[in-house]
């Protein structure tokens, strides 16, 4: 992949999940405004919240365009709450990366409504409920870019997931549809399946499991995925709208039947999604 241009994403702003650390670092090093979001649950503190933290503070020492902001999305009202925040800060948001996932292991022997109400909230209506506060700014003649992070429920079974395999398989058809009807406003729309990612939650005993099933005896990095989000944040990701770019070796997920998805250190997780 040829080395974005970081002109391409000047004066444009960030708000990053609690899982997109790699995604602020290469948003800043492109001069991008960046604000980070954390769960607020405080249950969930783990070794990734201390690397957000020091991500943090180190954006700190070096830019006046960072800030962090605790948003629960299984709220209805967070999605428009999240957008006021962001355009008060950076003005219009031209990128909206949805990253934010809630996970509960379960088959369908243990699957119940109110789990299925518990992966809706986050993984379905927030999703939506953000794009349309993205595609309801009122700029025009502005090129902007939803990327939607799915984990290829629609190309490979996962067994042991079946509430969050239901409503995360929804962004794929979000992002083929949408994708059609945001094309007149100059809005492009995608999907990074990325597979299992090394974002610090993988054990040893799971990540041998990885290497063993894993055709090139890898395992995707957090830059590496960052890079192509970055990509079709740019103007060389103009002309691509309505994919699902599978960033995985082929068919790993589908061997790596144990492993639970890429964030599994996200489970009950309702932390905000990244916004350009």
């Amino acid at each position: 992949m040829a080395e974005l241009d970081p002109h391409h994403l000047l004066d444009r702003a960030v708000i990053a999940a609690r899982a997109g650390a790699e995604l602020a670092a290469q948003w800043r090093k492109r001069g991008i405004g960046t604000v980070d979001t954390k769960s607020t649950d405080t249950d969930l503190v783990t070794a990734a919240d201390h690397a957000v933290e020091a991500l943090l503070s180190e954006l700190e020492l070096i830019a006046d365009d960072v800030e962090a902001v605790e948003l629960d999305l299984s709220q209805p009202t967070s999605p428009a709450g999240l957008f006021k925040q962001a355009r008060q800060r950076f003005g219009p948001i031209d990128i909206l990366v949805n990253n934010a996932a809630h996970w509960e292991a379960g088959g369908i022997a243990d699957v119940s409504a109110d789990q299925l109400d518990r992966h809706h909230a986050v993984n379905v209506r927030a999703s939506v409920l953000l794009c349309a506060e993205f595609a309801r700014q009122p700029e025009a003649n502005r090129p902007r870019r939803i990327i939607n992070i799915t984990s290829g429920q629609g190309h490979s079974p996962m067994p042991g997931q079946i509430a969050y395999v239901v409503t995360k398989a929804a962004l794929d058809a979000l992002t083929i549809t949408l994708s059609a009807e945001l094309a007149g406003q100059g809005i492009t729309v995608n999907a990074i399946d990325p597979g299992p990612t090394d974002t610090g939650w993988i054990s040893d005993e799971l990540r041998s499991e990885v290497l063993q099933a894993s055709p090139g005896g890898r395992i995707s990095s957090p830059d590496e995925i960052a890079a192509i989000v970055c990509y079709l944040s740019g103007d060389a990701g103009a002309s691509i709208t309505g994919q699902i770019i599978r960033a995985q070796e082929g068919g790993l997920a589908a061997r790596v039947k144990s492993a639970g998805p890429r964030r599994a250190r996200t489970s009950h997780h309702h932390s905000a999604p990244d916004i350009i």
